[in-house]
C-alpha cells in the first residue's frame, strides 16, 4: 500500500515542480504577467486574466507561459489568442473596422444621452406656455405688489 501511495504522490508532484520551474526564471514570469495584463478573461466582465480566477483564466495564463518558454514573442502569443478567441480576448482591442464599433460606442451612448436630454428639456420648456391672468387675479397681484412695495 505504501508504495502506491508514494507513487502516487510523485505522479501528482512532479508536474507541479515543472511549472515551479518555469515560473522561477523572473524575466519570463514578469514578461508573462505584462502579457497577463493585457488579455481579457473570456468568462468575466472586463477583468484581465492576471486579475480572474476563473477556469479559463488560469488556462489562458498556463497557455502564456509555455508559450514564453518555447520563445514565442508577445505579438505571438497575442496573434495565436486572437486568432483563437477573436479581438475580444485583448483589453484593448485594435481599432480597425472589425471593432469600429467597440471603439464608437461609448461616444455614441454619451451623444445619444445628450440628444435625449436636450430634447426632452426642449419639450418640456415648449409646453410653459404662460396663462394669462384673469381681471380679479391681476388686481389681487397689484394690491400684494404695492403691499410689498412700501
Amino acid at each position: 500500500m505504501r508504495p502506491l501511495l508514494c507513487l502516487l504522490l510523485l505522479v501528482l508532484v512532479v508536474p507541479a515542480l515543472a511549472i515551479a520551474d518555469r515560473q522561477r526564471d523572473p524575466l519570463l514570469e514578469d514578461r508573462a504577467r505584462a502579457l497577463f495584463r493585457e488579455v481579457r478573461c473570456v468568462v468575466c466582465q472586463n477583468q484581465s486574466i492576471d486579475d480572474s480566477e476563473a477556469q479559463i483564466a488560469k488556462d489562458l495564463r498556463g497557455i502564456i507561459r509555455e508559450q514564453l518558454a518555447e520563445g514565442r514573442n508577445e505579438e505571438q502569443i497575442l496573434g495565436f489568442l486572437t486568432a483563437r478567441y477573436g479581438d475580444y480576448v485583448l483589453l484593448e482591442p485594435p481599432f480597425r473596422s472589425g471593432t469600429l464599433l467597440l471603439w464608437l460606442a461609448p461616444a455614441i451612448a454619451l451623444l445619444g444621452g445628450g440628444a435625449l436630454v436636450w430634447s426632452v428639456l426642449r419639450a418640456r420648456t415648449a409646453k410653459q406656455i404662460p396663462i394669462p391672468l384673469s381681471r380679479a387675479e391681476q388686481a389681487r397681484l397689484d394690491r400684494l405688489m404695492e403691499r410689498d412695495s412700501r
